[in-house]
């Protein structure tokens, strides 16, 4: 490790490296015995992963990098799946959803795939998971709720829970309301008849032989079990911090809807002679509307949508700033994270130790950034794929950027020939179907005829900063209020949006020629399409 950089990651207000000073200060000296520090994400595969499961792993995986910056100490990942919970409710967003109501209360595990691809419901949504986390490469190990419960692997940290029933009985009970007092356990028993995980009170028989006893309502009859082996699981917030403690987790990250729990598993923790693990409670993401996303909904956006359209770099991004702030997670967020991404690559070269640490791009690639640039910006591509209309192609599209970039080719820029793919369905699927042009009027005409005259009379190596100069030149002398409307007029009737690009930089891409017919269509004096590409 160089020490300029842990020197400066010792310092740093980037809040992954103020994250992981948690855990230098845990463990200044080491964790006992060697044992690596160990960092936990959860997943409940009652529905189908979904971009805030992916991003609770992606945030873990930076602070756990940034670990690495201020310490040698060895570090694990263990993505943990509560896929032993009783189904509650079908999920919105799956199929067969008449089958699923058959099995509620039952294990994850237990319930048929209604996708009829796996052993079961969870196995199916525990594939999507790794699925998802293998694409980005992350280094984790894979945890079955099912596995450990069953294989006997929480044997002892059941027992610790029933040995502590009544301190965990006494964390619990003041947070619930009087109805749900009268039947809450801590335990949660399968019934051996219907193999739903019941909600029923529960005694204690045998605190060292894992014994409890119940009433199954399948048969209104007293039923002694064991607690051990898969035969019980606990209610969740027991659950996580039984977990806590019997695998020594010391870092896990919540959302803020969480805090209380977060609590209430700590003082549990606590009750059963474990630490509770380090970590902070970052904002949910919103939808369009501004709810919350949920996986059992299938609002929002899902990771397969946010790949169609940008680039696991800038889905990277967005997840990385202000994690403390609630965002809108939606279509419309895109294009500007791509841009964002590359203009804060872009800066990375140029900056000292200090600045870079604080650089979203540092985090997102660990320090070791791609070789690579980008010669024009996402919304740029945007709005050139929008003047050519349906049917454009990548080929045609490296036509118009050879106006631009000089040797423009997919080999030469490989990071952008990706970008075109994206831009292309973003447009297709989304800037399209809102396209509208509107014809200008009296003031906008003159100034558009006075650009196309302008247009005309520039050298054909005219750059896209002199073509800039010109659009300029008649804005601020072509009779409008201010150069906001003038650019405003050049948008909606030029590229039928209220928005758009830097003027000079879309001429010089599109080509003079082909911007001139785009002026004569809308002024009404010339051809009705823009011109083929040629090259």
């Amino acid at each position: 490790m160089n020490d300029e950089l842990r020197s400066a990651a010792l310092e740093s207000k980037a809040w992954p490296y103020e994250e992981a000073r948690k855990l230098l200060k845990r463990y200044p000296s080491g964790k006992p015995g060697g044992e690596p520090v160990l960092f936990e994400t959860g997943y409940g595969p009652s529905g189908l992963p979904h971009i805030g499961t992916f991003n609770e792993v992606l945030r873990t995986t930076m602070v756990r990098q940034a670990f690495h910056a201020l310490s040698d100490q060895p570090t694990r990942l263990v993505a943990f799946s509560d896929d032993m919970d009783g189904l509650r409710k079908v999920p919105d967003n799956v199929p067969n959803g008449t089958m699923l109501a058959e099995h509620l209360g039952k294990p994850l595990t237990r319930i048929p795939d209604p996708f009829d691809k796996f052993d079961s419901f969870a196995a199916h949504n525990n594939a999507m998971l790794r699925q998802f986390l293998d694409r980005f490469g992350f280094d984790y190990e894979f945890v079955s709720s099912t596995d450990y419960y069953s294989q006997g692997r929480f044997d002892e940290a059941l027992r610790s829970v029933l040995r502590h029933f009544g301190g965990v009985m006494d964390v619990m009970l003041p947070t619930l309301r009087a109805e749900r007092r009268a039947t809450y356990s801590p335990i949660l028993p399968i019934s051996p008849v219907t193999g739903i995980v019941l909600q029923v009170p529960v005694e204690v028989i045998d605190a060292e032989a894992g014994t409890i006893a119940f009433t199954d309502p399948a048969t209104n009859e007293r039923v002694e079990q064991s607690a051990l082996g898969g035969m019980s699981k606990l209610q969740w917030k027991v659950d996580w911090a039984m977990r806590w403690v019997a695998l020594g987790v010391d870092y896990e990250m919540a959302g803020k809807d969480l805090i209380d729990s977060v609590t209430q598993s700590s003082r549990i923790a606590r009750v059963l002679g474990g630490r509770p693990p380090e970590g902070f409670n970052y904002e949910m993401f919103l939808d369009e509307n501004g709810e919350k996303i949920s996986k059992s909904k299938g609002n929002g956006l899902s990771l397969e949508q946010w790949l169609t359209y940008g680039p696991e770099e800038s889905l990277a991004f967005y997840a990385y700033r202000e994690p403390k702030k609630a965002k809108q997670l939606h279509m419309g967020v895109i294009p500007r994270a791509v841009d964002e991404y590359w203009q804060f690559r872009g800066n990375y070269g140029g900056q000292a130790v200090k600045e870079r640490l604080g650089n979203p791009v540092h985090h997102i690639h660990d320090g070791r950034l791609p070789e690579g640039e980008l010669p024009v910006t996402f919304g740029l591509l945007l709005n050139l794929v929008g003047v050519m209309g349906e049917g454009a192609t990548p080929e045609q599209v490296w036509a118009y950027l050879a106006n631009y970039v000089p040797d423009a080719s997919a080999a030469r820029y490989p990071e952008l020939d990706r970008l075109i793919g994206h831009a292309l369905a973003y447009h297709r699927d989304f800037i399209a179907p809102t396209l509208k042009r509107r014809a200008p009027e009296a003031i906008e005409i003159e100034a558009l005829q006075r650009l196309d005259a302008a247009l005309a009379a520039l050298p054909a190596d005219a750059s896209a900063e002199d073509i800039q100069n010109e659009v300029y030149e008649i804005g601020k002398t072509g009779g409008f209020d201010s150069l906001r409307d003038w650019f405003k007029a050049l948008y909606e009737t030029l590229l039928g949006s209220s928005q758009g690009p830097r003027m000079g930089s879309f001429i010089k891409l599109y080509g003079v020629e082909n911007t001139r017919r785009l002026i004569a269509e809308a002024v009404g004096e010339g051809a009705a399409t823009p011109a083929p590409v040629r090259g």
